[in-house]
């Protein structure tokens, strides 16, 4: 406990010194990492309430390609050696 209020004790005496642009700068990143903190959290909260499909997971990709090969279960010579005639 008496190192939490060693630490705030510092970073106010620290926060006092910065001009006040300074410390707009220093508020900004606390409220940021206060952001990203509440982000992952609701990240996690999320996935422990229902899991993901691997679709939701990747769905930033889908139809990012453009071309490439059609179907190969449908073109019998990719299926040559799995059991495929």
């Amino acid at each position: 406990m008496t190192q939490a209020i060693d630490r705030e004790q510092i970073i106010i005496d620290e926060f006092r010194k910065l001009s006040p642009e300074k410390q707009e700068e220093v508020i900004d990143f606390i409220q940021f990492l206060q952001y990203k903190e509440k982000q992952k959290q609701d990240v996690q909260h999320k996935e422990e309430k229902e899991p993901i499909s691997a679709y939701e997971a990747a769905k930033e990709f889908a139809g990012c390609v453009d071309g490439g090969p059609g179907d190969l279960a449908t073109n019998k010579k990719y299926l040559e050696g799995y059991g495929w005639k």
